[in-house]
């Protein structure tokens, strides 16, 4: 069921720092408190619900999801100011709908290799990292998974402790001890990406066992009747109810006596709001770790995402190719993505980085730019550009859209910069040059400057070529650094989002994070292998790929590729992969 319980509102996911306030009719409680007893009463008979059965139930989702994204869709590109069938149609549909259908295929897929074995199967192999963490291969799992993502790998590093002989027993837990994990969920929604929400709602269904109710952010709920339609399966076997609403509305249900714990996705302000509170009291809990809300509270929230850019001898194809790469992380849905890229760190010695740099502005100077849709963009670009009056405008675009902003040569040493401190949560990125007496030096510094001066922990990429790694000790320090990066999404030579889109990845923050300082979060989402101890997936590709990814900003087919995708995702057959290939390869 979906149910409206909206007044005027206030953006959830930017209660401090990404949006204005405006005031909200207080809720209709009487009618929430029904929609929670409903779903909460479907508990129990969810946990003694057959692991086949529940397959089912997904293989539903991907039908009406098809059947519905068209119509999602077109509300989207509308939402957000993009031209129908454009290139940023298509990142619009992947980032939507193609993502949803993807987890939702590899769940069901999970859920049957649990009827047949007791656990979701994986790609393997499993080998051990120098230190002993265990490291799990799963991606590629199938041809399809190669012709999709030609020349793409992944593994998910599980948390210190986890071995060979152990990894079984900390797989898919809820389906070990079904009952145990019965439960009621909150899922307080992202504003900005349209598959988030969705696909939070899948992960307590689905991975964790529980029933769930999602409040909808007030950015993006015109949606809700679009998920109502994807989602129907579930709603209509009482699993979920989709609520609006603003604040009031998410603070009601997170106090509700029968939620008995509350996932988040948005920013660590939006955190502390609902587990400590807000004003002067709020600030008192937090710095005394007394929380307000006293039942389990996962999170993914966001970060300044940096970008290492290991010196090499690049090809003037290699920097263009790497140039419109890095712009993409920061393009992509008009920089409001908590994976977006904040901080390239470059070597302060390299001979090319004059014309890397000069390629990326020149890309953004090319890159229409596009609708402010996500509240507070305006103001918090302002803010960087006080800081650093130097700041490149780049891009020409509609009125209501901001500049591409770009910050050069911020200095390493002032640790305290916004820049390295702050998500801007808009079009901006910044530049730091780090020296360094060799290339596999500068790679240990960027690691340690991540690690200890950026802030937040939720991803990551290294660009580095393969000219670079012939040498060994550059080949040993970026597998130190892959090794060591305290992030939970890496990309080597992939945009770190991928770690997002795979799905079969793990996607949330490293894990360690104190409640009183949550940084990126806690938990993780995605991980339709159902791991329960991972500490951080890390996504390789190649430096160069050919043809050229139709979700970069460049690409000029994008919008044709993503139909055969989404379709390719909901059914991957061999009859698609023509179409698919032919596709790809025009753009």
């Amino acid at each position: 069921m979906t149910m409206n319980t909206r007044g005027a509102v206030a953006p959830t996911r930017a209660a401090a720092g990404r949006g204005a306030h405006t005031a909200e009719a207080p809720p209709d409680t009487a009618a929430l408190d029904d929609v929670v007893r409903r779903v909460a009463g479907h508990a129990a008979a969810w946990a003694a619900t057959p692991a086949a059965a529940r397959a089912d139930l997904l293989d539903r989702v991907l039908r009406d999801t098809v059947a519905a994204q068209d119509d999602w869709l077109e509300a989207a590109c509308a939402a957000k100011g993009l031209a129908p069938g454009s290139t940023e149609a298509g990142e619009e549909l992947l980032a939507g709908v193609g993502t949803l259908l993807r987890v939702t295929r590899l769940l069901r897929d999970a859920l049957r290799d649990i009827a047949r074995s007791g656990k979701p199967s994986f790609a393997g192999p499993v080998t051990e990292a120098p230190d002993g963490r265990l490291r799990v291969r799963v991606f590629p799992a199938s041809v399809f998974d190669r012709v999709a993502f030609a020349q793409t790998t992944a593994e998910i590093w599980m948390q210190p402790g986890v071995t060979r002989d152990t990894l079984a027993s900390t797989q898919a837990a809820a389906y070990t001890d079904p009952a145990g994990h019965a439960g009621t969920s909150l899922v307080l929604a992202a504003g900005n990406v349209a598959s988030l929400g969705p696909r939070d709602v899948l992960s307590k269904i689905f991975v964790e066992g529980h029933v769930v109710i999602m409040k909808a952010n007030p950015v993006n709920d015109y949606l809700v009747p679009h998920w109502g339609r994807a989602l129907r399966a579930l709603t209509d076997a009482g699993l979920l109810a989709i609520v609006d609403g603003g604040a009031a509305v998410g603070q009601y249900l997170t106090g509700h006596e029968l939620i008995d714990d509350v996932h988040i996705t948005g920013s660590d302000k939006t955190y502390d709001a609902v587990v400590f509170g807000t004003g002067p009291e709020g600030a008192r809990r937090k710095a005394a770790d007394e929380p307000a809300l006293d039942k389990p509270v996962s999170a993914e929230l966001g970060n300044v995402s940096p970008v290492i850019v290991v010196p090499g001898k690049w090809t003037g194809a290699e920097l263009q190719y790497q140039a419109e790469h890095v712009a993409t992380m920061l393009v992509n849905n008009a920089g409001f993505n908590c994976l977006a890229a904040r901080v390239i760190v470059t070597h302060a010695g390299w001979p090319q980085r004059d014309a890397f740099l000069g390629a990326l502005t020149q890309t953004l100077a090319g890159l229409t730019t596009r609708r402010a849709y996500y509240p507070g963009a305006a103001e918090r670009r302002a803010a960087f550009v006080v800081a650093h009056p130097e700041a490149e405008e780049l891009g020409i675009g509609p009125a209501d859209a901001l500049p591409w902003t770009f910050i050069r040569g911020v200095a390493p040493g002032r640790t305290d910069d916004i820049c390295f401190n702050v998500e801007s949560f808009c079009g901006e990125v910044a530049e730091t040059a780090l020296p360094a007496s060799s290339v596999a030096a500068f790679v240990d510094a960027a690691t340690a400057f991540c690690n200890d001066v950026v802030w937040g922990t939720l991803s990551a990429t290294l660009l580095v070529s393969p000219a670079s790694l012939k040498d060994a000790a550059v080949a040993d320090a970026v597998e130190r650094a892959v090794a060591d990066l305290r992030y939970g999404g890496i990309g080597v030579n992939v945009f770190h989002a991928l770690a997002f889109a795979l799905g079969v990845t793990t996607w949330g923050a490293y894990p360690g994070h104190a409640r009183s300082d949550i940084q990126s979060g806690i938990g993780v989402v995605g991980n339709t292998a159902m791991f329960d101890r991972p500490q951080k997936s890390v996504v390789r590709g190649p430096f160069r790929a050919r043809p050229k990814p139709p979700w970069f900003a460049t690409a000029t087919n994008s919008y044709e590729v993503m139909r055969r995708f989404t379709a390719f995702e909901a059914d991957p057959t061999a009859a698609r992969i023509p179409g698919l290939l032919r596709a790809a390869l025009r753009h």
